[in-house]
């Protein structure tokens, strides 16, 4: 499928890292109907493992779509790492810094210059026990807004069987199935502010509402099971129990088939 040109950098890691989770992996990949092949779109994935950037990547990649992440600044430290992750044009996150701003400042340029940006609205790895999508940051929403551009919401299951929560040891055999979601556009045009003005917070909110809403719902088809009422809220402590989803997980979710209903 044709793609934009790519830059070397990411030339050179897709040429190891798609190879390597297309041996080490199965796919069961829906959704990409959603994708639009050019122009710019934001996607906003759930959470639940260190590796699932990789899976997220392998599918807006093998559509054609050459994405851009937001990443932790912290990534960039490491002298490979940065080269690779600087030659593709992947985008820092400097957080509580007085840099802040400029993640999203050069998210919505992306988005502007027809790029692909990937946005992990929760921010951090999901907390909750049962790996279940927590509230939403508004960064996601704020670029939405600010460009006008679609926001597609996305469900990752399989990766946390691949890489735990919060573990460094992975587990290749057997082969693992990484499920992913696309959900068709959040409906956001009702928030849109007017030209040149920025978006409220009461819109910004409302906005990241209804993202935070679809992915759930994405992560509930493919599990089969319905989420807790409310999302876990790591601003306000979250709920009781939700301190070491690893360890939750292992204990409690069992690594449930998905499809399997609770009680079953």
């Amino acid at each position: 499928m044709a793609r934009r040109k790519q830059e070397p950098a990411y030339a050179f890691a897709a040429s190891i890292l798609r190879p390597l989770l297309t041996l080490t992996t199965r796919r069961d990949w829906r959704g990409t109907d959603y994708l639009p092949r050019e122009g710019g779109v934001v996607v906003v994935p759930n959470h639940v493992s260190h590796a699932d950037p990789l899976v997220v990547a392998h599918y807006l990649y093998d559509q054609g779509r050459l994405p851009r992440f937001l990443a932790k600044a912290s990534l960039f430290d490491v002298f490979f790492v940065r080269r690779i992750l600087k030659g593709a044009k992947q985008i820092p996150v400097y957080r509580e810094t007085h840099e802040a701003g400029h993640s999203l400042r050069d998210a919505v340029a992306a988005v502007r210059a027809g790029e692909c940006v990937v946005v992990y609205a929760e921010g951090t790895l999901t907390r909750d026990p049962r790996l279940w999508p927590m509230a939403g940051k508004t960064g996601a929403a704020r670029i939405a807004l600010t460009t006008g551009c679609p926001v597609l919401p996305m469900a990752a299951w399989g990766p946390q069987d691949l890489l735990a929560p919060y573990s460094k040891r992975p587990h290749l055999v057997p082969r693992k199935t990484m499920q992913v979601r696309l959900g068709p556009p959040v409906d956001l045009s009702d928030l849109e502010p007017d030209p040149g003005v920025a978006p409220s917070s009461q819109a910004l909110h409302e906005a990241t509402e209804r993202i935070m809403a679809a992915v759930t719902a994405l992560v509930e088809d493919i599990r089969g099971e319905q989420a807790p009422p409310v999302r876990v809220d790591p601003r306000e402590g979250g709920r009781a129990g939700t301190g070491n989803a690893h360890v939750q997980y292992q204990l409690d979710g069992k690594r449930r088939a998905p499809g399997r209903k609770e009680g079953r």
